[in-house]
């Protein structure tokens, strides 16, 4: 399967998930750079997270009005799977490819720490490879990852069943304390309503080695390579 993953000024975490689609799940992935418009013929395009030009006015606010997000965002339109972790995910909301937005953590400060979240729908490209309630370990490393929305699209939302993942304790059950960032809902991911574009604020590229603590990031990977395939 060919992924394309997108090169933003400030982008972070490019090359670590070139390295998980490539080296450790042997995938053909090339990077597309923010100003070009062409995919390269990317079956899912992944947008990673950092600063994306240094995150000025507010986060992905900036990075929405490149070149290279017509073409996303065209892609998206046609049914293509697009994926956008911690500031990808930013910027698909800004983007309005994904409800809701992105706001600082209640706490104020950039959170860096290891999270557990579980799959609410087993059901979408995204996490077909999981099991509905299975709880994921994955890192988290930001300072604007409140999820919010008006509740009337948050009931929408939830109803649906766009909520992918939530933020969870040991026992796999929402709480406040295991919620880090203060997000509404306790919300680590949604997905759009056709299922075809999905935000994270986990880094599933930075779960898939041992040496790096753990591999659930690998699950969410192989779901979309099932759903390619």
């Amino acid at each position: 399967m060919k992924w394309g993953i997108v090169r933003f000024p400030g982008s972070l975490d490019d090359n670590d998930a070139l390295w998980a689609l490539r080296e450790v799940m042997g995938q053909e992935a090339s990077m597309l750079w923010h100003k070009d418009s062409s995919l390269k013929g990317a079956q899912c395009v992944l947008l990673p997270g950092g600063f994306s030009y240094g995150d000025y006015l507010r986060c992905g606010a900036i990075a929405r009005f490149s070149p290279i997000m017509d073409s996303v965002g065209k892609f998206a339109a046609e049914g293509g799977l697009v994926v956008g972790t911690c500031n990808g995910f930013q910027v698909l909301c800004e983007a309005h490819l994904l409800p809701g937005a992105l706001t600082r953590n209640r706490s104020l400060t950039f959170i860096c720490e290891p999270v557990r979240v579980r799959v609410e729908n087993a059901g979408t490209p995204f996490t077909r490879a999981l099991r509905q309630g299975e709880v994921l370990k994955l890192p988290i490393k930001h300072g604007e990852g409140l999820y919010v929305a008006p509740a009337a699209e948050l009931r929408q939302m939830e109803e649906r069943g766009q909520v992918l993942l939530r933020y969870v304790d040991a026992a796999g059950q929402p709480s406040d304390a295991a919620n880090p960032n203060g997000s509404l809902h306790a919300i680590a991911g949604v997905a759009n309503q056709r299922f075809n574009v999905f935000g994270l604020m986990p880094h599933p590229e930075h779960a898939v080695e041992p040496l790096l603590g753990g591999e659930d990031g690998l699950k969410i990977f192989r779901s979309i390579i099932e759903s390619v395939g």
